[in-house]
């Protein structure tokens, strides 16, 4: 398929151009809200056209799908628009500002018969499957708590917004809490139904929060523990799952790359486990395909994106009003 690209993100320089490519797509144009920039983009990356007007994307019948990584509060509009126009959609994380856009988008996307996904590449990762693998197969017993250390150094090259600009989105809750919230979910296969969570800005952030604790409950009785930051330059990342029976540690494991290391460590003493070290990204965009044939589901899917935003939006207000809060994802 032909790919309109709406935002020249470096998450599409870094990551989704060559994945698409690797999966024999083609990246056809780029959207961004200048065009001297989206030229620029789309000459380094040899993408043949360029664009600052979403219309000269949507309206190009040979453009089957768009991938959206502009600023989040750009996202529901840019969805919303492609839908209308017949593009399949992958959108970045989180879908919307507001649960109630995400439920729109992904709903039109069902009632156009398009394939809508979520890109939340940690589950696509082979580490995060074969942890949930292992707790598929009962390995750990019941799930008593689960551990998400998530605290990174944000690059110079992803800051801006992030940091300083809520009404795009930013902060970390929004951009790192919500792909734990999925981590959590997909690894459990259950959701989180009350968190209590405390924030601040201890260094990076502008009007936004840079860091981020908070733990959620789980039906089964599992506890979620998950800390999220963007001012640790030393602290690596890791996550945790214990139960009855055994323990999974898995350290380095937070990330774009297929990186870390795991081990369990049972009665029977430490184990290390090795896991498929293909690319996340790759993953995601090989999902995705398979569902737009019909073979399948896509890796995130839209409502994985509204469960994922919901959480992350009940954190948000746990924060704020200091008070455990329920996790309200509405009719879903």
């Amino acid at each position: 398929m032909r790919w309109g690209l709406i935002g020249a993100s470096t998450i599409a320089e870094q990551h989704m151009i060559a994945a698409l490519r690797d999966c024999g797509e083609t990246p056809a144009i780029v959207q961004s809200a200048t065009l001297g920039r989206a030229r620029e983009f789309a000459a380094k990356h040899a993408i043949p056209d360029a664009t600052d007007n979403i219309a000269q994307i949507l309206s190009d019948p040979s453009i089957s799908a768009v991938y959206i990584s502009s600023t989040n509060e750009k996202h529901f509009s840019q969805a919303m628009e492609s839908i209308s126009a017949g593009k399949h959609v992958i959108c970045e994380k989180p879908l919307a500002m507001r649960l109630e856009d995400a439920k729109a988008m992904v709903i039109a996307a069902e009632k156009s018969n398009l394939c809508f996904a979520t890109n939340h590449h940690l589950r696509c990762s082979g580490s995060h499957r074969k942890i949930r693998e292992i707790i598929r197969s009962g390995a750990v017993g019941k799930v008593l708590s689960v551990r998400i250390h998530h605290a990174v150094h944000l690059p110079e090259t992803l800051r801006g917004w992030r940091i300083n600009n809520p009404a795009a989105g930013g902060g970390v809750i929004a951009d790192i809490t919500v792909h734990d919230a999925d981590v959590a979910r997909f690894l459990l296969e259950e959701d989180p139904t009350s968190v209590v969570a405390h924030s601040t800005a201890s260094g990076m952030g502008q009007g936004v929060e840079d860091s981020c604790m908070s733990i959620w409950d789980f039906p089964s009785g599992a506890m979620v523990f998950a800390h999220e930051s963007f001012t640790h330059p030393f602290a690596g990342s890791g996550l945790e799952v214990h139960g009855t029976k055994g323990s999974v540690f898995a350290q380095g494991v937070m990330t774009q790359q297929p990186v870390g290391k795991i081990t369990f460590t049972s009665e029977r003493g430490v184990e290390e486990v090795s896991f498929s070290a293909h690319n996340l990204y790759r993953q995601a965009v090989a999902d995705f395909l398979s569902a737009v044939r019909g073979d399948g589901t896509p890796a995130a899917t839209g409502w994985d994106g509204v469960k994922s935003l919901a959480i992350a939006l009940s954190v948000q207000e746990a924060a704020q009003t200091g008070k455990r809060t329920p996790v309200n994802y509405g009719a879903i």
